[in-house]
């Protein structure tokens, strides 16, 4: 090869280079081009806001939580203003004033509040729920770096009534019990916004202004508790725990013909207002560690009315006595003979009176709340027929309270009762329910017959008043027939007039009613749940009340120390009511 014809080989090769570089780099720059434009044109927007939002800083303003307004207009549950202390470390000029200042006001450590300042954030909190006069006087320090932003805190004006009802909140103001929380989809509203501009460095721009999207209130939340009826069964509850000494006294007021409550009392109640503070009764002193108090502090936010099943006793005497008179298997002049006790199987069932009631109809069986012919009852419904009634009265399942929590009834399985369990099941032992589903229902067995949803909430309204929603409830008629409802009604105005319930007799009213006392488990430990059921008028029950005492020291029979209980918290509502 000649060195000229190399020379134009080398020559054309260094140019198709050239031109395949020229090539490779007009592409390039083609494609960043379009790239650019697709970006400066099509996402300009997106990109905008983008931009945007990194020069913005965004602030909560809470919402005003809802309000919990009883049936007399009286509020349980509102809120106060306090505030919210952050800082934004890109703005602190004086770290060290800062620090001091903060540490002054707030009550912090050095440490705690050194650690928030000199941490490199946008925005950091260092405390919620200061007072307002406290965040004032940090405001007036007049400090760069720091933001007093105003919030609220849930308040409770009546402090301990009806706490395990009502619940609280928690630091987030949303609710974690009770009422708080059933009904928090309505009360916690819609929080708003601030939002500020700030350079590169996260420095807010002076003289930009800030954009505000202000917050939407929540509802308020009106309920069928009377917060008069709840202090009258609070201080009655108060009374006879001290005197019996016992683990704790429960109280429903219920209508039982539409299922409102208007009181439900489990004393001793916490404040609601410090809900982290155990109660003096609960035996803790300071030293317990984080999971038993944790115990602590769920036993005492606990609602047994509601969360605690118990062995009835004779006021489930009137579940057998409905069931029977439905069934066609007992008139009131039946004739029934009590030695103290009946044979059932291999086992003998004594009646609370060991040395017999003799020869008695059942109208006087019930008067005198006598085992053995209960015990035969149960044996003439037999256990599928005892079952179905069960199931028609609506105990096998729960009753539907607007209540978090509520337990459901601890029955045997049908295949398992023999006519041992059939015999105690009759007069209300070897089982399990809840205050509620009892007191439910027996409403429903005297109200004519109708299943009836316990509730508290009525209605929710806006901060002006204006009607959002109105509540309504199950109800399910026929659950019995109207003439077992009235016989019953008969049946138990009996007991108060001339048997048992005696004690719970008011001058002026026909009260209705059942004693129990019942034996808690291990039955060696000798420990007794003593209660009352009444309801009055007899004839047509506008009001129900069941106390329950847990545990009471001494007597602990029900006619003697739940039925004067009953008649106290009567005695004053009745009067109350008939004015209302």
């Amino acid at each position: 090869m000649s060195q000229e014809h190399a020379f134009y080989r080398s020559k054309t090769f260094n140019r198709r280079k050239i031109w395949l570089m020229f090539l490779a780099v007009f592409f390039v720059l083609m494609f960043l081009g379009g790239r650019l434009v697709y970006l400066m044109v099509f996402c300009s927007e997106y990109y905008g806001q983008k931009a945007e939002d990194l020069h913005e800083r965004e602030r909560d303003i809470k919402a005003a939580r809802g309000r919990i307004i009883d049936a007399t207009g009286k509020i349980l549950a509102t809120n106060k203003s306090v505030c919210t202390i952050s800082v934004i470390h890109s703005q602190i000029d004086e770290p060290e004033k800062v620090i001091e200042a903060l540490q002054k006001e707030l009550g912090l450590s050095e440490e705690e509040v050194r650690k928030r300042v000199e941490k490199v954030s946008s925005i950091e909190r260092v405390k919620t729920n200061v007072d307002k006069e406290t965040g004032d006087r940090i405001r007036a320090y007049g400090l760069s770096g720091i933001k007093v932003d105003e919030d609220y805190k849930r308040y409770y004006p009546l402090d301990t009534m009806a706490s395990t009802v009502l619940g609280f909140t928690g630091a987030d103001n949303q609710g974690i019990l009770g009422l708080e929380v059933k009904y928090d989809s309505y009360l916690q509203g819609t929080s708003g916004k601030i939002l500020t501009l700030t350079d590169a460095r996260g420095i807010e721009i002076e003289n930009a202004g800030e954009t505000r999207l202000e917050p939407v209130n929540g509802y308020d939340l009106y309920i069928s508790m009377d917060s008069n009826i709840q202090q009258y069964c609070e201080q009655a509850a108060e009374k006879a725990y001290i005197k019996k000494q016992a683990d704790e006294v429960s109280v429903i007021v219920m209508n039982p013909q539409n299922g409102e409550i208007m009181a439900m009392v489990n004393y001793p109640e916490f404040n609601l207002n410090e809900p982290f503070t155990l109660i003096e009764e609960m035996g803790a002193d300071g030293t317990e560690s984080a999971d038993k108090k944790q115990e602590l502090l769920n036993r005492m936010w606990r609602n047994p009315c509601i969360s605690d099943t118990y062995e009835p006793g004779s006021t489930f005497k009137i579940i057998t006595a409905a069931a029977a008179l439905e069934e066609g298997v007992v008139s009131l002049t039946d004739q029934f003979y009590c030695p103290g006790y009946k044979l059932v199987e291999d086992r003998r069932i004594r009646c609370a009176k060991t040395s017999g009631h003799g020869a008695e109809t059942f109208e006087t069986g019930i008067m005198n709340s006598c085992n053995p012919v209960f015990i035969e009852l149960g044996e003439r419904l037999g256990v599928e027929n005892y079952y179905k009634y069960f199931r028609q009265f609506g105990l096998t399942q729960k009753t539907g309270i607007d209540l978090p929590g509520e337990a459901a009834t601890i029955m045997h399985k049908q295949e398992n009762v023999g006519p041992v369990e059939l015999a105690t099941i009759s007069f209300g032992q070897s089982f399990q329910i809840t205050p509620i589903q009892l007191v439910t229902t027996v409403s429903s067995i005297i109200n004519g017959g109708t299943r009836i949803t316990p509730h508290f909430g009525v209605e929710v309204r806006k901060t002006d008043g204006t009607l959002v929603e109105t509540f309504s409830y199950d109800k399910r008629a026929e659950i019995c027939s109207v003439e077992t409802s009235e016989t019953m009604q008969y049946l138990l105005e009996k007991v108060v007039s001339e048997g048992g319930g005696k004690n719970a007799k008011i001058e002026g009213y026909a009260i209705g009613g059942k004693t129990a006392t019942s034996q808690t488990l291990p039955r060696s430990e000798h420990r007794y749940i003593s209660s009352f059921l009444g309801f009055a008028p007899a004839d047509d029950p506008k009001v129900l009340v069941i106390a329950i005492i847990n545990n009471p020291k001494g007597t602990y029979y029900g006619g003697l120390i739940a039925a004067p209980v009953v008649k106290e918290i009567m005695e004053n509502i009745l009067p109350y009511l008939d004015k209302s």
